[in-house]
């Protein structure tokens, strides 16, 4: 027993294997090499990471987009979601023992999920689901909870409503199309026609192929349009938009802001940005519809840690039918 843990052994091993960067910049600055095991703090949860799913975040952290949140300290570790099992857990953990099987979200100040071993804050750690894989399971702090917090907190989605979620092929869109089936709402779905049938299987009640036609130059009319994407400007939706409609990016343009805090108490249409925020309510309640078989998670393609750098690309590239996962143990 490790002095300070409630419960809980660390690996005999005092190094770990991990995807991480030295600088800022494209993807050949990430490398996997030996780094030490992290140690939980009292309010900490020590996982061993069996897969860990890649974000837009990760390439942005990378890229040092946002490196007015994430700073120039280095070596940086990268990922932001993971899935494993309990190792050891902080002095002042009680909802977690040595053995449990966990979804993480260290969070973005932390990082770390690429990686063998990553520390975890409680509150941010998850049971997962019985049903799905930890690959599966990995992805839904970001992924899920986005689309789930985007249609229902941001876009006050209720049944009956016709949204339209641009992107739903992808990681966010394929929790979209069916966390809006969920709470009844007829479901327009714009993606490729390649990857139509996908998105048909999830639910969608009508698909429009991006490659074909434009949307946002159509005759229907949104009670919500979700941008999954972030590449349909809330301009441009605005006319299909109803007359109280409401248009959700993960985002944060001018336009939107402008509307948020400003222009949006003019008009009855408004523009809302949804910032990923994992919390055991919403946790659960994806948990719930997933075990009872409402929603299935897809993932397009998984690598090894060893290839994060093709990983990384592979997404960034926007090209990915649901989800792209790292596998580590």
């Amino acid at each position: 027993m490790v002095k300070g843990f409630a419960t809980g052994i660390l690996s005999e091993r005092s190094s770990m294997k991990a995807a991480l960067i030295d600088r800022y910049g494209g993807n050949e600055v990430v490398e996997v090499r030996d780094v030490p095991q992290p140690q939980p703090g009292p309010d900490d949860v020590l996982i061993r990471v069996y897969a860990a799913a890649i974000n837009p975040l990760d390439w942005k952290i990378r890229n040092g987009m946002v490196k007015i949140f994430t700073g120039h300290t280095f070596p940086k570790i990268l990922g932001s979601e993971c899935a494993g099992e309990v190792v050891a857990t902080g002095s002042s953990v009680q909802g977690f023992a040595q053995g449990d099987r966990v979804i993480g979200f260290p969070g973005i100040k932390r990082l770390a999920a690429f990686a063998e071993y990553v520390c975890a804050p409680e509150r941010t750690t998850f049971p997962k689901p019985v049903n799905v894989t930890f690959a599966q399971a990995a992805t839904i702090p970001i992924a899920g909870i986005t689309a789930l917090q985007a249609l229902r907190d941001r876009g006050r989605l209720a049944a009956g409503q016709h949204v339209l979620i641009n992107g739903a092929s992808g990681g966010v869109g394929t929790f979209a199309v069916q966390i809006a089936k969920v709470f009844a709402a007829k479901v327009t779905a714009v993606c490729s026609g390649a990857n139509s049938e996908l998105v048909k299987g999830l639910g969608a009640d009508r698909v429009i192929d991006h490659t074909r036609e434009e949307f946002t130059k159509g005759s229907e009319r949104y009670d919500l349009i979700f941008d999954a994407v972030a590449k349909a400007s809330f301009a441009a939706c605005k006319r299909v938009l109803a007359p109280k409609g409401i248009y959700v990016t993960t985002l944060p343009t001018f336009a939107v802001l402008l509307n948020r805090y400003l222009t949006g108490y003019l008009t009855s249409q408004k523009a809302r940005i949804v910032m990923d925020r994992p919390n055991a309510r919403d946790m659960e309640w994806m948990k719930g519809r997933i075990e009872a078989g409402r929603i299935r998670i897809v993932i397009d393609r998984e690598y090894p840690l060893e290839q994060i750098r093709e990983a990384l690309a592979y997404s960034e590239a926007g090209k990915a039918k649901g989800k792209v996962v790292v596998r580590i143990f």
